[in-house]
């Protein structure tokens, strides 16, 4: 199985403003052609440090794939350092310039003389065309991949190697041209990037990667912890750890089951991660809402769009967390009817028909409270479902009684109010958050039972 590297380019990428967000879409891309990413790096525009990067990818790993800093500015320095990093000079290549002033010109514009820089390519290298932005990609294919040189031919790889390339300062340990790689330099904005990355390498190395496919599958859990989990379907996927890979992960509110098959074709990988997701979620039961990875607001809009049922929500701690959720999903006006942030106590008595007398003797975090706030929506909005949340996402307000993270849920249809009392821990996001996911769990499991 092939292996791979990505490197992302920028200072911004090691700010807390910018995330690479390149290296996950590259990632899910080259697994699931069968080469598997060891190793993700960020360097700021630093030449050093790109260059030893570079070149220790390049001696570890058959394919490094390097994102940014192939602008025209002189903080955009991938383009030389690759270069250097292979041995190899930079050539100027005409057309590109010529193509590059066509394109500023179509846009009515004259192009900066800076612009030339980005004709500079690796000598060798195979041009990736870049139909959405000014910066040609480059593929830079040499010799055997490193994987299967002979031991004393690792060994010449890793002898320092003195060259000047580009107006450069000589460097050392520049990777030995017998060394076996392919070297992938990409622009840095998405939008170019993964047309390049799909369009002219990917079926590239896709031909490389010898016909081996990787697929995943992630299964969804609710109201169940980790440990637990693991300890029921532990048997299940022990049994075909030869075939599939299996992770258990904890996010933020339900577990995700990761499941990763490894098959000579498509349709056998998918087959073998269909038995194994129906044999979990056989074991599991509710708890799994999930079989593809869906969101549980997905998973309710589903439902819902199915039996031609439609929704309303009362909000009052998650602030209208719990229908933005529901509204991000496309085609969500065919359900949802209306939601409303009832934050204040006057706000639940006005809006949703809330009386003074449940407020004063239960208070607005209550089972009662959470009850009349899903019936009052409910008959608000003409919906056949209601949910409603009330509860206490601190930091302040707690009391003994009823401390922080307490959050009750209420859920109304034509057959009346119920509600459920949940202690949630966390920060204050993660008590909001939390609070969504139950209540549109609770919601789920309500329309399971009136079509069981």
């Amino acid at each position: 199985m092939l292996s791979a590297e990505i490197i992302a380019v920028g200072s911004e990428l090691l700010t807390p403003e910018r995330t690479d967000t390149n290296s996950l879409w590259l990632t899910e891309k080259l697994n699931g052609i069968g080469v598997e990413v060891k190793l993700k790096t960020i360097v700021g525009d630093d030449e050093a440090r790109l260059e030893e990067t570079i070149r220790d990818a390049l001696k570890r790993s058959d394919i490094v794939i390097t994102t940014g800093g192939l602008g025209p500015t002189e903080d955009d320095i991938t383009r030389q350092v690759s270069g250097r990093a292979v041995a190899r000079d930079l050539v100027y290549r005409e057309e590109l310039v010529v193509e590059l002033r066509e394109r500023f010109r179509r846009w009515n514009r004259e192009m900066p003389e800076i612009n030339k820089r980005q004709a500079y390519v690796i000598d060798g290298a195979d041009i990736l065309p870049n139909p959405n932005g000014s910066a040609v990609g480059m593929m830079f294919e040499n010799g055997t991949p490193p994987s299967r040189r002979p031991p004393a031919q690792e060994a010449r790889a890793g002898r320092p190697h003195r060259s000047r390339r580009d107006g450069g300062v000589p460097t050392e340990d520049c990777i030995s041209m017998d060394a076996g790689f392919t070297l992938i330099v990409l622009p840095g904005p998405p939008r170019e990037m993964q047309p390049m990355f799909e369009n002219f390498v990917l079926p590239r190395l896709k031909k490389k990667a010898g016909g081996i496919f990787v697929k995943r599958r992630i299964l969804r859990v609710s109201g169940m912890g980790e440990s637990a989990v693991d300890e029921i379907i532990a048997p299940i996927y022990k049994a075909s750890k030869k075939t599939v890979q299996t992770s258990i992960l904890f996010n933020k509110s339900e577990i995700e089951i990761h499941l990763t098959a490894k098959a000579k074709t498509d349709k056998e990988a998918d087959a073998t991660l269909e038995e194994l997701a129906a044999k979990i979620a056989a074991k599991l039961g509710t708890a799994v809402f999930a079989l593809k990875g869906e969101t549980m607001e997905e998973i309710i809009g589903k439902m819902l769009a199915e039996n031609h049922k439609t929704l309303s929500v009362a909000e009052s701690c998650t602030g209208g967390l719990i229908g933005m959720r529901i509204t991000d999903v496309p085609g969500s006006s065919r359900y949802f009817v209306e939601g409303s942030v009832a934050y204040s106590n006057d706000a639940k008595k006005q809006t949703l028909l809330v009386t003074d007398e449940i407020i004063n003797k239960f208070g607005a975090v209550s089972a009662e409270t959470a009850e009349a706030m899903a019936a009052g929506m409910r008959s608000r909005s003409g919906s056949n479902y209601a949910i409603s949340v009330t509860g206490i996402a601190g930091p302040d307000g707690g009391t003994e009684e009823k401390p922080v993270g307490t959050v009750f849920i209420g859920f109304a249809d034509e057959a009346g109010a119920k509600s459920i009392k949940l202690m949630l821990p966390g920060d204050r996001y993660l008590i909001r958050w939390r609070s969504s996911q139950a209540a549109l769990d609770y919601l789920r499991r309500q329309i399971l039972k009136a079509y069981e």
